[in-house]
């Protein structure tokens, strides 16, 4: 997630609350209280192994037991950095942060040097790295060239490219004139430097570098040809000129979070994806239907666009590159063939990449739901079980999914790329997370003709299953899902099955005194050091859960609160409640990935705390759901006060939270993953000294200069991190 705070054409808020619907926050459940054996009643605990291809045993009983301690114990193993405000990557002591792959690097024969001036043409990013470098995953390469698990010296890294900087990209910013982007070649760079980019690497002890010109590189940009895979293949809502049968779309944009599959595909993830559109309203509403305008509404389908590429003209009256960004019904035909209409309906989907295929078209797997989603997180992979895919919807006041195939997983599937997808991910059943204020929770199914999803539903009457997965948001209201504090990225922890998912923040008006409940539990002022008030919930926090009697597929789960966010010099009681000190405390948590050794690692997308510190990453042991306590925290708005009940996991301490990176100036730290021998770890830096303003860029002043330094424009880029000795990064077993 990026928050938006560029001074753009078109400035769009990504923090913007499109859910009106009434569902509760649980305020009027929080009467029922239940005491910590009560909640802990039948937790249960799963056999350890590794995340994919072991089975989980549950058990329980009807008292509560601590589980366990785990052996060997994991420990972490490096000094703490301090909190900077400098233009650097800092890492302990020990450590090594190499630079790696930057925007504009060439990945293919030929493409000459980035020359970081705004001076290359729109068409060679097809055959350079992207803008705002997010979430990355590593797939190891055997000597065949075919997907290795295992394999650590020789792999393909793929990664998004959520967003740009366009003062950065031109080399005087973006042209605008009478609110139309009057230099199409700009907005033809600006497509092609959003996606997904495929490189090939190779690790020779401690050096890691990538292949310019490996014949597995690969962009994928807003123009590549895509495939709508599940329900809404050849839907007559994703009807548009580009493509008659509804069969196929364009690209893919806003991609910030990611999944992978067992049979070694990855899941890129349409983010806020709406606001690139153009849809006036004042001009398009009288032309739409009742449930059309519900539909766009719920989704925030309006404005002119966020970087306008809709105003742009083509040469060629035929070429509809800049002209689909439009999603007003400005054709006659009843069934949007004659315009973009429908294009946004083919857009906040998961997209499923083979890597290994460079040739193949990415799959739009339309039975996983549409939302702006934030990744889609593999649950415990078990033969003969199906497969659990868990996402946030990223916006203040959404909603927790998860995805069960209807086929249950087979071994022999892995390595068969998207044919395994077709199989895995166009069928299955969506669900919607409800948090109850006694610590437990539900999984509430997205299906037509159940929990209100009805054709006489009065706030938006389906038609059938693909209208539900069209319109996820609109069915997870209905069902009465929990609003939560703007879900962004999940992870599961591989030694025990447990989902641990980021709630970054939310502010004062969107999460008010009285609809703090028991999993969005605070409501406070966060004071900078120059006393500028942050009210709300500017902090974030993360939520966990266990899934009933371990299986991931279970509709029911115990639920606790792992960390809340916090100045280490906020009240204790009720603000700084996981006891933060100087070595750890961070605010607004957006990145989580689990590493082989069980380390979760957590990095930040922050402003409230950028009084004091530039984004960083952490590293924590985690415990278990239910390993800590009851907790009543009294927030207070003026003379008003509301006590809430909540359940809070166990103190970490220094021994087990420490703060590992802290990135350069303006920038946040996302993206995250390792080679499988845990040697090395990639870091995603995204979008250094974004906040510049026009008046900064134009007098060449940058707010930070990152990664070349001097008086170099900055560019997110992906950095890899070795330990000097060569061992094994951030902790081990003992």
């Amino acid at each position: 997630m990026t928050i938006d705070s560029r001074a753009t054409p078109a400035a769009f808020d990504d923090d913007q609350d499109n859910n009106p619907s009434p569902n509760p926050s649980f305020a009027s459940v929080l009467g029922a209280r239940m005491n910590r054996r009560t909640l802990l009643k039948g937790t249960f605990g799963l056999a350890a192994g590794s995340f994919f291809g072991t089975s989980l045993a549950g058990c329980g009983d009807d008292s509560y037991t601590p589980a366990a301690a785990p052996a060997p114990q994991l420990k972490l193993d490096f000094t703490a950095v301090a909190k900077s405000l400098a233009d650097t990557v800092v890492v302990p002591s020990g450590y090594t942060a190499s630079v790696l792959f930057r925007l504009g690097d060439p990945i293919a024969a030929g493409v000459a040097d980035y020359a970081n001036d705004g001076s290359e043409p729109g068409a060679s990013f097809a055959s350079r790295a992207g803008d705002h470098h997010d979430a990355i995953h590593y797939f190891g390469m055997g000597s065949n060239g075919a997907w290795s698990p295992a394999a650590s010296d020789r792999g393909l890294l793929v990664m998004n490219h959520e967003a740009i900087t366009p003062l950065f990209l031109h080399a005087k910013g973006p042209t605008i004139a009478g609110g139309a982007r009057t230099v199409n070649d700009e907005v033809v760079k600006e497509l092609n430097a959003h996606g997904v980019s495929i490189v090939e690497v190779t690790k020779a002890g401690s050096t890691v570098a990538y292949s310019r010109a490996s014949t597995y590189n690969r962009r994928i940009t807003t123009n590549t040809e895509m495939i709508l895979s599940g329900p809404l293949a050849q839907a007559p809502a994703m009807i548009t000129k580009f493509s008659p049968d509804g069969s196929r779309t364009r690209g893919t944009v806003n991609n910030c979070a990611h999944g992978y599959t067992p049979w070694g595909t990855y899941l890129t993830c349409e983010e806020n994806w709406a606001g690139y559109f153009r849809r006036v309203t004042a001009a398009d509403n009288p032309r739409r239907t009742a449930r059309e305008l519900t539909s766009m509404s719920r989704y925030g389908i309006a404005g002119n666009g966020r970087e306008l590429w809709a105003t742009a003209v083509a040469t060629d009256p035929a070429d509809t590159t800049f002209a689909r960004w439009n999603a007003e019904k400005l054709g006659t035909s009843s069934d949007g063939s004659d315009d973009f209409r429908n294009v946004a309906n083919t857009y906040g989907w998961v997209v499923e990449i083979d890597p290994f295929a460079p040739a193949s078209a990415p799959k739009k797997r339309t039975a996983m739901g549409r939302f702006a989603h934030e990744g889609a997180w593999p649950g415990p992979v078990v033969p003969g079980r199906p497969l659990v895919f868990y996402s946030g919807d990223d916006s203040r006041n959404e909603y927790i999914y998860k995805f069960v195939s209807t086929a249950n997983w087979d071994p022999a599937d892995a390595g068969k790329g998207l044919a395994a997808g077709d199989k895995y991910l166009d069928s299955g059943r969506l669900y919607v997370a409800k948090f109850n204020a006694d610590g437990t929770g539900a999984w509430l199914e997205l299906r037509f003709g159940a929990n209100g999803i009805t054709g006489a539903n009065a706030a938006y009457p389906f038609t059938d299953q693909a209208d539900v997965a069209l319109n996820s948001r609109l069915a997870a209201d209905a069902a009465g899902a929990t609003r939560m504090d703007r879900p962004e990225w999940g992870a599961v922890n591989p030694k025990n099955g447990e989902v641990y998912m980021t709630l970054t923040n939310n502010s004062a008006t969107q999460r008010t005194l009285a609809s703090t409940d028991a999993p969005n539990p605070r409501f406070y002022n966060d004071l900078t050091t120059a006393g500028t008030a942050q009210r709300g919930n500017p902090n974030g926090h993360i939520i966990r859960w266990a899934e009933d009697g371990g299986n991931a597929a279970a509709t029911s789960f115990k639920w606790d609160i792992f960390l809340f966010g916090a100045r280490s010099t906020a009240d204790p009681a009720n603000v700084n409640v996981s006891g933060l000190t100087a070595s750890n405390d961070f605010s607004s948590p957006d990145g989580l990935w689990f590493g082989g050794s069980g380390i979760l690692w957590i990095q930040t997308d922050d402003g409230a705390y950028a009084d004091v510190t530039n984004c960083m990453l952490l590293a924590a042991v985690p415990g278990s759901v239910g390993d800590g306590t009851r907790k009543s925290i009294v927030n207070i708005d003026g003379a008003a006060t509301k006590t809430v009940d909540t359940y809070v996991g166990a103190p970490l301490g220094d021994a087990k939270l420490r703060r590992f990176l802290v990135g350069p100036k303006d920038c946040e730290i996302t993206g995250i993953v390792e080679t499988p021998d845990r040697k090395a770890i990639f870091v995603n830096i995204q979008h250094p000294g974004e906040g510049t303003s026009a008046a900064n860029f134009a007098a060449g002043n940058y707010l930070s200069n990152w990664p070349a330094g001097g008086a170099a424009r900055p560019r997110s880029a992906t950095i890899v991190i070795t330990r000097n000795d060569g061992g094994e990064i951030g902790g081990s077993l003992s």
